[in-house]
């Protein structure tokens, strides 16, 4: 940018302009965002204040913001901030960004929780590979009567889930824990779980490779890569799930869209009843719905 002075509009412009050029297919978007960054500003608040000049330390903060994304890094990380579903969460690199296909997971993990405990009991709820937390964080956000408890092996994820747990207040309903799968559960917990709910890494292999490079270079390949069929840990997952839930609890895990038959069928090989298995919002196959018989 010139030495001049920049306007909020210039400043939108620009932005626009140059990651555009540089293949940014949403300029627009990213600039708006950007910009909200480092002014502290809102979307609305940007239109309404588009002569508003931008500060020195503005200016070298939005020059830093637009390098990091020239380079591909996704915007949530340049921010550390993402939406999902009624709540904005903290993110970092080194933990998974929370995606659309999970706010499905969510709709789809309460809706089962509602069918089957009513409003005056405290059911418990188990997250596996919790990442940023927005899975137990959005369960606990919206249904006050449950108790999460959520679990990674990952320490980089485990630290910014209770940071975010700890920020939207929910640190007495939800407990972040270590855990690689369930495996640091103690036994007397077996059998007590209302719901388990699980995005695990799931992506095949050979997919990982066709993935945007704002996925594949930025984002940790422990939290992507599911094993050669995507389904690597879900095989782990399903006999231990087993063990800690109720009869007739249910489970509810995010799949890649070529596994969801097979995970149905591993599923009922461990005993399970299929209770769907749902599209995501571009009608992908991708959610496993399943419960324990009584």
């Amino acid at each position: 940018m010139a030495q001049n002075i920049w306007t909020i509009q210039a400043a939108l412009d620009w932005t626009r302009g140059y990651l555009e050029r540089k293949g940014d297919a949403h300029g627009r978007l990213s600039a708006e965002w950007l910009l909200g960054a480092a002014t502290g500003l809102s979307r609305i608040e940007l239109y309404t204040n588009y002569e508003q000049p931008l500060s020195l330390d503005e200016r070298a903060t939005l020059r830093e913001y637009v390098s990091r994304r020239a380079g591909g890094e996704p915007l949530q990380y340049i921010t550390n901030e993402a939406a999902f579903r009624y709540l904005t969460l903290t993110v970092r690199p080194g933990v998974l960004i929370p995606r659309p296909e999970t706010e499905v997971l969510v709709s789809e993990a309460l809706r089962l929780l509602d069918e089957q405990t009513s409003q005056d009991i405290s059911p418990s709820i188990l997250d596996v590979g919790t990442g940023s937390g927005c899975i137990a964080c959005s369960i606990a956000w919206e249904r006050p009567q449950v108790s999460v408890m959520a679990l990674d092996c990952s320490s980089e994820a485990l630290s910014l889930a209770q940071e975010n747990i700890e920020r939207l207040g929910l640190q007495e309903r939800v407990q972040a824990l270590a855990s690689d799968l369930l495996n640091s559960l103690e036994p007397d917990l077996k059998g007590s779980f209302d719901l388990i709910v699980s995005n695990p890494p799931y992506i095949p292999t050979e997919v990982l490779g066709t993935l945007d490079e704002e996925v594949s270079a930025f984002e940790p390949r422990l939290a992507l890569d599911g094993g050669e069929d995507g389904l690597d840990i879900f095989r782990k997952l399903l006999p231990q799930a087993w063990d800690f839930l109720k009869g007739g609890g249910s489970l509810a895990v995010e799949l890649h869209e070529t596994s969801l038959d097979d995970a149905a069928d591993f599923a009922r090989s461990q005993g399970f009843q299929i209770l769907d298995l749902v599209n995501d919002l571009a009608g992908k196959p991708r959610i496993l719905l399943a419960r324990k018989p009584v």
